[in-house]
C-alpha cells in the first residue's frame, strides 16, 4: 500500500515518526526547564515544589562599557574600537555625508591626520556619492571605514596596507585643510 503513494508521501510515512518523537523530546525538554524547583522541607520527609522568583539583588546596578580609547602603542585591531566609534558618531550627525567630518573628528580623537586618506563626497558629475571611504594608515595595516546611502550602516574593518603602500584604491581626494 506505501508503495501505491506519491515519493513525497512515502518520505513523509517514513519520517513521521522520528519527527514525533523529536518533537515529543523537545517538548519534554521545554517543560523541564519552566518546571519549579524541588525545596526540600525540614519538617517532610519529601520534598515540597514551591515557585521562585528571582529578585534582583540592590547591589547590581547596569553598567556601560568603557568609552573606546586611543592606544598610541597599540596595533590597529587595539585601535579600531575607538575608530568604529567615531566613525559611528560622525554617522548620527548632521556631517554624515562630508569626508571632512570624518577626517576631522578621527585627528580629534588623536588618529594621525597625515596617515588619512578620504574619497570625494561627490562623483564627477557633482552628485552626493553614494559612499564615502577613509582611512588611517597604521603601521603595515589600515583602519578603513566606509559611509553612506549605498552602505546601510557604517563599515570599519582592519586591512594590510596595499601594495602601494597606501589603504585605498584609486583616486582620493588631498587633505589640505
Amino acid at each position: 500500500m506505501a508503495r501505491d503513494l506519491p515519493p513525497r508521501a512515502r518520505f513523509e510515512a517514513r519520517h513521521r515518526p522520528v519527527a514525533a518523537a523529536i518533537a515529543a523530546t523537545l517538548l519534554a525538554a521545554a517543560l523541564t526547564a519552566c518546571a519549579p524547583e524541588a525545596v526540600p522541607d525540614p519538617s517532610s520527609s519529601s520534598p515540597t515544589v514551591t515557585a521562585t522568583t528571582a529578585q534582583p539583588s540592590p547591589s547590581s546596578t547596569p553598567t556601560s562599557p568603557p568609552e573606546p580609547t586611543f592606544v598610541v602603542d597599540g596595533a590597529a585591531a587595539d585601535n579600531l574600537p575607538l575608530f568604529s566609534s567615531v566613525t559611528a558618531a560622525v554617522w548620527a550627525s548632521e556631517g554624515r555625508v562630508a569626508g571632512r567630518a570624518y577626517v576631522d573628528a578621527l585627528a580629534a580623537a588623536g588618529f594621525d591626520k597625515a596617515a588619512m586618506q578620504v574619497t570625494d563626497d561627490e562623483t564627477t558629475v557633482g552628485n552626493p556619492a553614494e559612499s564615502i571611504q577613509f582611512a588611517v594608515r597604521w603601521g603595515d595595516e589600515c583602519l578603513v571605514g566606509q559611509v553612506g546611502p549605498a552602505t546601510g550602516n557604517p563599515v570599519t574593518v582592519v586591512v594590510p596596507v596595499l601594495a602601494e603602500g597606501t589603504c585605498l584604491v584609486g583616486q582620493t581626494r588631498p587633505i589640505d585643510w
